[in-house]
């Protein structure tokens, strides 16, 4: 078992681009922002403090009458930097507001990638657009693209019903990359394939059939395992970092958004469970794995 153990965490890390393509400054007044970016873009810079001790970066992307909030988690070879140009095509065409982050270690946020800590940096930037943005779970649709799916599922897993969840080019675990296993060992990371199996919300999977890096089938067992399919985006031909660019793929998330938008939903909210985010025994190990294949949104793979 050890060998497998090492085996793995020599396979596995994260791939934040080196040097970072952007960093966070100050103002006149004080504020942060992010050089090249517009004050007329409606877009805001936060720094967080994460339950890790880190210091993530977010950006909060405004529509003016948008309804709902997409909190988009970004795959492993890439930082908001390059996202820019997507953030505010999606914000437009699909009437919501974005909030964005880069993960511990990745662009200006501070200390070193891992499983755990994508899981308290986004538990911080729900807190925050729950208490600067009064967005409540119902508002929000949780958005992860591959590896970004890790985060997404933790965070939509522990409430009781979000609006909705967008799993893009998802793994099933970190494992499951690379190798057809039909068990999941305790050393595996991003166990979304039992998560996915607590997330009570409509869930849309978009994957490509040609996918080179996340088989087609690890998005077709998360379809499956959902508890409230809707209608996947299978894309003819699509690869792991390229599905933005088939026309379908904006077409089905408009339709998915606006499907969702129009749900009543009654339930009191539940806040995040007081429970650590990871058992002890899987904080011990978790300190080694860290994805290394590239399981990534990055135009660079």
């Amino acid at each position: 078992m050890g060998n497998v153990t090492s085996s793995v965490a020599a396979k596995f890390a994260f791939f934040p681009p080196d040097p970072p393509t952007y960093e966070v400054c100050k103002d006149s007044d004080g504020r942060l922002v992010l050089p090249g970016i517009r004050a007329d873009l409606n877009m805001d810079v936060h720094l967080l403090d994460t339950k890790g001790g880190n210091k993530v970066v977010a950006n909060y992307w405004k529509h003016p009458i948008a309804k709902l909030t997409l909190l988009y988690s970004h795959g492993n070879a890439a930082d908001l930097g390059q996202m820019h140009e997507l953030f505010i095509e999606l914000r437009a065409h699909l009437r919501v507001n974005i909030m964005s982050y880069d993960y511990s270690g990745y662009g200006g946020s501070s200390g070193k990638p891992t499983e755990l800590n994508t899981y308290y940096d986004i538990e911080a930037v729900y807190n925050c657009l729950k208490k600067e943005y009064g967005v409540t779970q119902e508002d929000l649709i949780i958005y992860g693209q591959s590896v970004g799916s890790g985060p997404t599922l933790h965070l939509a897993s522990r409430l009781q019903r979000p609006r909705g969840v967008v799993l893009h080019s998802a793994i099933l675990s970190g494992i499951r990359v690379l190798y057809p296993v039909k068990m999941t060992f305790w050393f595996d990371i991003f166990k979304n394939i039992d998560k996915i199996r607590r997330v009570n919300c409509p869930v849309l999977v978009i994957h490509g059939t040609d996918d080179e890096v996340v088989d087609w089938y690890h998005g077709k067992r998360l379809w499956e395992l959902s508890k409230e399919k809707y209608e996947p985006l299978w894309v003819k031909g699509g690869g792991h970092c390229n599905l933005e660019t088939y026309p379908e793929y904006i077409k089905h998330l408009r339709k998915f958004i606006n499907t969702v938008e129009k749900i009543s939903i009654t339930k009191p909210e539940k806040e995040l469970d007081s429970k650590p985010s990871f058992t002890e025994e899987e904080t011990k190990h978790n300190k080694c794995l860290r994805l290394k294949k590239k399981v990534a949104g990055s135009k660079k793979e």
